[in-house]
């Protein structure tokens, strides 16, 4: 479809944002750079004015059971039990939890809980050894205590939640655990170059909003209460005319568990289920119970539905029509398709949402990954192992409303990627600096390299704007600026060959062109012209910093070099190799001789040129290994055909009592294995062996000055 926004260049844009109840993980990193990189391509290559709003849900099952579990944990922790009332209560909890296991259907869930219970009975049993060991010790059985409490935490605070959740009256606890980990998500946004939103709204501040929603649903005859809720009605809606329920995902209707699982696990009580008028109905507001934070209504003590809270917020900063909704593909149903229709029933159109653009899901090495599931790695976990910069480019490198697989070697491709870059800007920055710049020198006439380098970069931004407005395919577009190195390097490395300096403005175009394509997709930063940046911490550009210093400095390395050469003075020689192979590269230089032309100066970052040194040293290792095994082979070929010729043609045959069974004086087998006279064939066969091995047994004898036993020459065929 072509995109077409309602208000000019202006485009209103609304983002499912997350449920915070626990950390960030990879599956939010998934969708917010995915969005991110569409939202900075829309705004700063099609050039249209984008205005953003996001939502954080503060307010939802999640967050007031995990509120009420860590609350009653922390109490029952610091209350210091006996160890014994400990295993008791845990063999309590343990019960309800066995249930639960047996009744679970889905496979992975069910992995899960088994994994649980096996944490649990080994931190029992140890827990039972050290008490019957401690010999009075307190501090074993603390420790091991301890160890306990945390294997069956999930187990016993599901129990004190199950036991106790509805006698927690204390309402802060629901708003400092998502205060907390919405903190927690700006952070990871802010460390992987997210763009922050330009609006943000809480549920939790869109209470009286939320109210006034729902009852504009009621008034226009799509929305009843039913025991202190109120719940969206489905069948009514789709029969209205220029309405109907589901418009993403039409076949999931009726799909119990996800129907189930968008209205959470505090809300799908016999008594909830039995409030509704037909099972594909849906909360719009939920009458609150003991244990939850409520707020007033018309219809009583409550709080918002899950689905209802986007329409409202998204409706109260953007209006009555979006542009743009985007989420996560797991979202299209039923939370995305409630969304429409309690904002279509509401404002009475068609058309509340223009584009829905959905990100696809994140697998962890193939595997499934979900937080229920407790499968997943956080953030900051992942930025331990890569960088911001690598995690974009791996999303960069895939369509992002695909499956991505999150995983060594995906991530492998994606650091290749950032090196070919790398390189090809350090490169570029090198030529920049040893050409002319100004004036007369700067400007050579052109071959037909320079020609066609010049059309295949004029061709790769036509590829690329192409790629662009083919719903923003960032795969083919880092597939042919690729292409596009690839090309430059091989024209680089031709032109060096002639000894000639390659042109410096078609490079220079292209190294810009390319610099400000990354930065459209976030993955370079700052306001400088070319490549990544080398930035001090005071932020100063290191490059113009100490490339004056580096240049000296290799200047001088060169002549010495010519001179060590011309006198031979080898240990010199082996200085300045020392200083390029070992002294620079734990200061983040790369130094590189080129025979006839310059040294080429790069700065990289330590950790890389260290792993390079590791690779080359282990490289150089393994060709002496390889070296050494064929120098070997060649040793034992060269001592098994001495051994050979040692042997005598009449021992030759003898050996092998498996084939044969008689011989003749000569030694020359006459019977096979099983006592039958050889045929002609095989004698004629065996005798180019035996006349062959008297050959070379004659050679050694010779060689050795002595007498062989075939030197008679008898015919052995008989002919």
């Amino acid at each position: 479809e072509v995109f077409v926004p309602q208000y000019g260049r202006r485009v209103l844009w609304y983002s499912c944002g997350p449920t915070v109840y626990d950390a960030s993980h990879m599956g939010h990193a998934r969708s917010y750079i995915s969005m991110d990189i569409l939202r900075r391509v829309l705004n700063d290559y099609f050039n249209y004015d984008v205005f953003f709003c996001m939502n954080i849900t503060d307010i939802d099952d999640k967050i007031i059971k995990r509120a009420r579990q860590n609350y009653l944990f922390e109490n029952y922790t610091t209350a210091s039990h006996p160890w014994k009332k400990v295993m008791d209560d845990i063999m309590l909890a343990m019960e309800p939890f066995k249930l639960k296991l047996e009744n679970e259907t889905d496979p992975d869930k069910k992995a899960m809980y088994e994994r649980s219970a096996e944490k649990v009975n080994k931190a029992v049993t140890e827990m039972e050894k050290v008490s019957n060991n401690s010999g009075g010790q307190e501090s074993g059985v603390d420790m091991a205590r301890a160890a306990l409490l945390e294997a069956s935490k999930d187990i016993i605070a599901d129990w004190l939640d199950l036991a106790h959740g509805s006698e927690v009256t204390d309402n802060s606890i629901f708003s400092s655990l998502p205060r907390y980990f919405e903190e927690d998500f700006h952070k990871d946004m802010e460390s992987l170059n997210v763009l922050p939103a330009d609006v943000l709204t809480r549920v939790s501040e869109y209470v009286p909003e939320n109210v006034d929603f729902v009852q504009k649903i009621v008034d226009n005859g799509f929305g009843y209460e039913s025991r202190g809720s109120v719940y969206f009605d489905t069948d009514k809606f789709s029969q209205a005319e220029g309405h109907h329920y589901a418009k993403l995902v039409p076949e999931a209707v009726g799909d119990k568990k996800a129907l189930q699982e968008g209205e959470g696990e505090l809300s799908i009580s016999e008594d909830r289920l039995e409030a509704k008028k037909h099972p594909n109905d849906f909360a719009l507001w939920k009458a609150s119970k003991p244990g939850e934070p409520s707020w007033d209504s018309p219809w009583g003590k409550g709080r918002p539905g899950w689905h209802i809270e986007c329409s409202v917020m998204a409706s109260a900063i953007l209006g009555e029509s979006l542009d743009i909704h985007t989420g996560g593909v797991d979202l299209k149903f039923p939370h995305h398709d409630n969304e429409l229709a309690q904002a279509e029933a509401c404002f009475n159109n068609d058309h509340w949402v223009r584009y829905f653009l959905h990100s696809g899901h994140l697998t962890i090495a193939g595997c499934k990954m979900s937080k229920s599931l407790k499968n997943f790695i956080t953030i900051k976990e992942a930025l331990q192992q890569h960088t911001a910069r690598q995690l974009r480019l791996l999303f960069l490198l895939h369509s992002w409303k695909d499956t991505l697989d999150y995983s060594p070697n995906s991530m492998e491709i994606a650091i290749k990627y950032e090196k070919l870059l790398s390189e090809f800007f350090l490169t570029v920055k090198d030529v920049l600096r040893s050409t002319p710049g100004h004036g007369v020198a700067a400007f050579e006439k052109w071959t037909n390299e320079e020609l066609t380098l010049n059309k295949k970069y004029l061709d790769t931004r036509d590829i690329v704007h192409e790629a662009m407005c083919d719903s923003v395919n960032t795969r083919a577009c880092l597939e042919a600026i690729r292409d596009l190195i690839g090309t430059a390097n091989i024209y680089i490395s031709s032109i060096k060959t002639e000894k000639r300096q390659p042109n410096r403005q078609i490079l220079h175009n292209i190294s810009t062109y390319i610099t400000w394509l990354l930065k459209i997709f976030g993955a370079i930063g700052g306001d400088f012209a070319i490549g990544f940046p080398q930035e001090t911490s005071q932020g100063v550009d290191m490059e113009e910093v100490v490339i004056p210093y580096l240049a000296a400095f290799a200047d001088f390395r060169e002549k010495v070099r010519q001179v060590s050469r011309e006198n031979k003075v080898t240990e010199i020689l082996k200085l300045c190799d020392a200083v390029r192979d070992d002294t620079l590269p734990n200061l983040g230089v790369r130094l590189e001789d080129h025979e006839g032309m310059p040294p080429v100066i790069k700065l990289v970052d330590k950790e890389t040129l260290l792993k390079e040194r590791e690779e080359k040293l282990m490289q150089e290792e393994l060709k002496r290994q390889e070296k050494e095994k064929k120098r070997k082979e060649v040793e034992d070929a060269k001592a098994a055909k001495e051994a050979q010729m040692k042997i005598p043609p009449s021992e030759l045959f003898k050996s092998e009592t498996d084939k044969y069974s008689k011989f003749d004086d000569k030694g020359f087998p006459t019977h096979d294995a099983e006592g039958n006279e050889l045929k002609k064939s095989a004698i004629k066969k065996l005798t180019k062996l035996y006349e062959t091995q008297e050959k070379k047994y004659n050679e050694y004898m010779k060689k050795m000055g002595g007498k062989s036993d075939g030197a008679n020459g008898d015919n052995l065929s008989g002919e």
